[in-house]
C-alpha cells in the first residue's frame, strides 16, 4: 500500500546503545519540514544499513513523526587464535582491523566468513591442505562478542611426484632440473622445494617453455597441468602435458618499419643468427636491445614486434623485427618511493638522467645500477608513467626496498696448536640513512689485540668524490707469555675516491703510523735488525695512489663478470721510506646455468726507496682466508725464515693464485644462496732479497660451503695441504662472515 505524502513534524531515534544519535540524523535523506514519500523512505532504510551498524531498520509514521527503531549490530570485544603455529598472531590481528574485524568494530557475520576463508587459502598457500579453521562466536554483556578462530594445522602436504608427459626430446631428468619444486631431497627441510605452491609451480612451467622455445621448438606448448591431492591431503602427484611440436631452425631476419636511418647500427644488435635454431630468448633479448636503442634517443614508448614465417615442410623460420619508435619525451619530474629510512638525497645523486632532460634509456639504467650498487636495498626498479595531457612527458618513480645495512662479521680458525681463535667485526653501510658508513673491527685474542675505527663518506663533494677516515690501533704480541715481545702500531689515514666512470674509480691518500716494538723474550732477529738500524720506535708518512673497476653481476653470489683493483703506497716522510703495491684480478665464468667458475690473482710487492733496509712491519702476509686455505691465517713463511723462526714476519712479495668451482649444494634446487664449492689455492711470500719461485709456494685443495646467512656471506672452508714445509701451520678448517675468496 503506497503511502500518502505528508510533512515531517518531528524525527525520533530509539534502540540506540552506543551509535550517537547524530550518526543516524546524519544519514537520514530527510529532514524536519521535508515532505515524506515511499522513496525516501526506502532511501532512509538503505542509507542506515550501508552504515554497517544495525542488523535491523524499521521506520514508523504517527502523525507527522519519523519513528526509526533500529538494532544495533553487536560489538566485538576481543579477537583471539589457537593454533596457529605457522603465523605470528600479531599479524593476524592487523590483517583483521585492515578488512574490519577488530575490537570496538562492529560484528559482521559476512566479513567473519570472509576472513575464515582467507586464513584457509593462506594455510593452503603454505601447502598445508588440511588445515581445518572452526570460527566461534560468543555473545556477552552489553551486546558484544568475542571471536575466536580455532585452526587445526595439520601436517604439510608434499609433493610425491612429478612427471612430464609428452616430452622425448629431452630427459626427465633434464627438464625437472629446470624446476624449484621437487619430489624432496635431504635438503628439502631447508629449502621446502616439495612443498606445493601454485604461484612456483608455474614459474617452473615458463622456466620450461623458455627452455624449449630458446633450442628451436618454436610450436612448444603446455597442454594441461594436473595437480592432484591423496585422500589424506598429505601427497601431491603433478602431471604436466606438453606438445613439443617440430624443431625449426631460422632462414632469415629482416627489418621493417622506422629504424631512425640508422639500420647499421640497429642490425649490430641483434643476437639471432641465420642457420642457427630459432631461440626465443634471443629474439626477446633483440627487440629488447632495439627498444633499450631507441630509449637513448628519447623514444620512451617505442615498440619493437617479432613477426614469423613458419616454411613446414623445411622446418624453417624467417623472422622479421618490425619497429615503431612512436614519439620522443622528456622527463618531466623523478619520484622516489620505499625509502623510509634513506634520505631521498642518497638515491637522487646516483641519478645520470635529470628531470627537464630528453628521456635517455641508458643514463635510466646507469642510474638504476648505480642505486643497487649501494647496497641498501634488495629491490630497485624505475616506472615510467605518463603525464596526462602532455604527451611529450613523462615521471620517473623510482622504487625501493630497503635493506638492514648493518653487518657482523665475524671469523675462527681451528688449528691443534692453537685451538680456536676468533675476530669480530661491525660495520653500518647507510648510517642514519645519510649513505654514509661506519665500522668498528676488534680482536681481543691473547696475542693479537686490535681496534680499527673508520667511515666513510660516499659524497664528500658534490661532484661525488669520497672520503674515508681510519683510525687504527694494533698490538701483536706472538706468544701468550707476558715476558715476551710485543709490536704495537698506531696510525691514522685518510683517503679520497675519485670517479672518472660508472664502474672506474681512482683513489688518493696520505697516512701516519708509528710502530714501536716492545722488548720481551723470543724477539726475532729481523726485528733486532730492524731496532739497530731505527730503533724501538719509527714513524712513516705514506701517499696512497689506487684504481679499481667492478662489472660483477653481482657482489654477493656473481656469476659473471670481473674485478680489477691496483694499490701503491710511497713513504715520503718518517724514518721509513719505501714504496709497496698490489694488483688483483678476479674472473667469473658461468659454466652452466648452475654452476660458476671462480678465478682469483693476487701479486704485491715492497721496496726500500733509500740505502736502508725495508721495513718488516711493512712486509705482506699469506695463509689462510683469502690466500692459501688449509694454513693458519698470516703464517706462511718465507725461505730464510723457514731457517728456525718462531714466528711469520711475513715478505716483501706476495703472490696467490685460487680457483674455485661453485654450484648449489646438492639438493638445494637452484638456491644460488646456499652453495657449495670445490678449491685449489697457490700462494707464497718472500723476502726483499728473494726471488720469486714456484718451487717455494704452498699450495691446499678442498671443499667448502657459502651461504649468505642473516648476518652476512659466510664461507666454510675444509682443506688439505697439497705442498708444504717443515714447520708449517695447518689448519684444516676455517670459516669467515664477509670474506670473499
Amino acid at each position: 500500500m503506497a503511502l500518502e505524502p505528508f510533512s515531517v513534524r518531528d524525527i525520533r531515534v530509539e534502540g540506540l546503545q552506543r551509535v550517537e544519535a547524530g550518526t543516524i540524523f546524519a544519514s537520514l535523506p530527510v529532514r524536519v519540514g521535508d515532505t515524506y514519500t515511499d522513496d525516501k523512505a526506502a532511501a532512509s532504510i538503505r542509507a542506515l544499513f550501508a552504515l554497517g551498524l544495525f542488523k535491523d531498520v524499521r521506520i514508523e509514521t504517527s502523525n507527522g513523526v519519523l519513528v526509526v527503531i533500529v538494532e544495533e549490530r553487536p560489538t566485538i570485544a576481543d579477537v583471539n587464535f589457537t593454533g596457529t603455529l605457522e603465523f605470528d598472531k600479531d599479524v593476524l590481528k592487523k590483517a583483521l582491523r585492515e578488512i574490519g574485524l577488530g575490537d570496538g568494530r562492529p560484528f559482521d557475520k559476512a566479513l567473519v566468513d570472509r576472513a575464515e576463508q582467507e586464513l584457509k587459502r593462506q594455510y593452503i598457500n603454505k601447502s598445508m591442505y588440511g588445515t581445518e579453521v572452526v570460527t566461534t562466536v560468543t555473545p556477552i554483556e552489553r551486546n558484544r562478542v568475542n571471536l575466536s578462530f580455532a585452526v587445526v594445522e595439520g601436517d604439510v602436504a608434499k609433493i610425491k611426484s612429478i612427471n612430464i608427459s609428452g616430452a622425448s626430446a629431452f630427459s626427465q631428468g633434464t627438464l625437472l632440473g629446470l624446476f624449484d619444486s621437487d619430489s624432496g631431497t635431504w635438503l628439502s627441510w631447508y629449502t621446502k622445494s616439495n612443498r606445493y605452491s601454485r604461484t612456483k609451480l608455474n614459474a617452473d612451467i615458463e622456466s620450461l617453455r623458455s627452455y624449449y622455445l630458446s633450442r628451436g621448438y618454436l610450436e612448444f606448448k603446455v597442454d594441461s597441468t594436473q595437480v592432484a591431492i591423496s585422500p589424506n591431503k598429505q601427497d601431491i602427484d603433478i602431471t604436466i602435458n606438453v606438445t613439443e611440436g617440430e624443431r625449426f631452425v631460422v632462414s632469415s631476419i629482416k627489418l621493417a618499419g622506422n629504424f631512425l636511418a640508422k639500420d647499421d647500427e640497429f642490425q649490430s644488435l641483434i643476437a639471432i643468427r641465420a642457420g642457427e635454431p630459432y631461440n626465443a630468448s634471443e629474439v626477446s633479448q633483440t627487440t629488447k636491445a632495439f627498444n633499450d636503442y631507441f630509449a637513448n634517443f628519447g623514444y620512451a614508448f617505442a615498440r619493437t614486434e617479432s613477426s614469423t614465417e613458419i616454411d613446414r615442410s623445411t622446418n624453417r623460420v624467417a623472422i622479421t623485427l618490425v619497429a615503431e619508435p612512436s614519439r620522443r619525451v622528456y622527463v618531466r619530474r623523478i619520484n622516489v618511493a620505499g625509502n623510509d629510512r634513506t634520505r631521498d638525497e642518497v638515491i637522487r645523486r646516483e641519478f645520470r638522467q635529470l628531470e627537464a632532460a630528453w628521456y635517455d634509456g641508458e643514463k635510466i639504467r646507469q642510474s638504476r645500477n648505480r642505486v643497487d650498487r649501494l647496497g641498501f636495498f634488495t629491490q630497485v626498479n624505475i616506472e615510467t608513467q605518463e603525464v596526462s595531457g602532455a604527451p611529450d612527458q613523462v615521471d620517473l618513480t623510482v622504487n625501493v626496498a630497503e635493506k638492514s645495512t648493518g653487518s657482523l662479521s665475524v671469523g675462527a680458525g681451528v688449528s691443534s696448536a692453537d685451538g680456536l681463535g676468533l675476530s669480530f667485526g661491525f660495520r653500518q653501510d647507510n648510517a642514519f640513512g645519510s649513505g654514509n658508513s661506519l665500522g668498528i673491527e676488534l680482536n681481543t685474542s691473547k696475542t693479537n689485540r686490535t681496534v680499527v675505527l673508520s667511515t666513510t663518506n660516499p659524497y664528500f663533494t658534490e661532484d661525488g668524490v669520497s672520503r674515508s677516515i681510519d683510525f687504527f690501533q694494533r698490538t701483536n704480541r706472538p706468544f701468550e707469555d707476558v715476558n715476551t715481545y710485543a709490536v704495537e702500531t698506531t696510525g691514522a689515514a685518510v683517503r679520497f675516491g675519485i670517479p672518472f666512470t660508472d664502474s672506474d674509480t681512482v683513489f688518493l691518500g696520505v697516512g701516519a703510523d708509528r710502530t714501536r716494538i716492545i722488548p720481551g723474550t723470543l724477539l726475532p732477529v729481523v726485528y733486532e735488525d730492524h731496532v739497530k738500524e731505527f730503533g724501538s720506535s719509527s714513524t712513516a708518512v705514506p701517499l696512497t695512489l689506487g684504481w679499481a673497476r667492478d662489472t660483477r653481476d653481482s657482489a654477493l653470489v656473481p656469476s659473471s663478470g670481473k674485478v680489477l683493483r691496483t694499490n701503491a703506497e710511497w713513504s715520503v716522510g718518517g724514518e721509513l721510506r719505501y714504496v709497496r703495491g698490489t694488483a688483483q684480478y678476479q674472473q667469473f665464468f658461468p659454466l652452466s646455468r648452475k654452476v660458476t667458475a671462480a678465478f682469483n690473482s693476487e701479486i704485491a710487492l715492497g721496496a726500500a726507496t733509500t740505502s736502508a733496509s725495508y721495513p718488516v712491519f711493512k712486509n705482506y702476509y699469506a695463509g689462510g682466508l683469502g690466500s692459501v686455505r688449509g694454513f693458519e691465517q698470516g703464517s706462511l713463511t718465507t725461505a730464510a725464515q723457514r731457517a728456525g723462526s718462531l714466528v711469520a714476519t711475513g715478505g716483501a712479495k706476495r703472490v696467490t693464485f685460487n680457483g674455485e668451482i661453485l654450484t648449489p649444494l646438492p639438493g638445494g634446487g637452484n638456491d644460488r644462496t646456499l652453495r657449495v664449492f670445490g678449491f685449489v689455492d697457490v700462494g707464497g711470500v718472500y723476502g726483499p732479497n728473494e726471488s720469486i719461485q714456484l718451487g717455494d709456494m704452498r699450495s691446499s685443495f678442498g671443499v667448502g660451503l657459502s651461504w649468505i646467512s642473516p648476518v652476512g656471506p659466510l664461507r666454510l672452508a675444509f682443506a688439505r695441504p697439497i705442498t708444504k714445509f717443515e714447520g708449517d701451520k695447518i689448519q684444516g678448517l676455517q670459516f669467515q662472515i664477509g670474506t670473499t675468496f
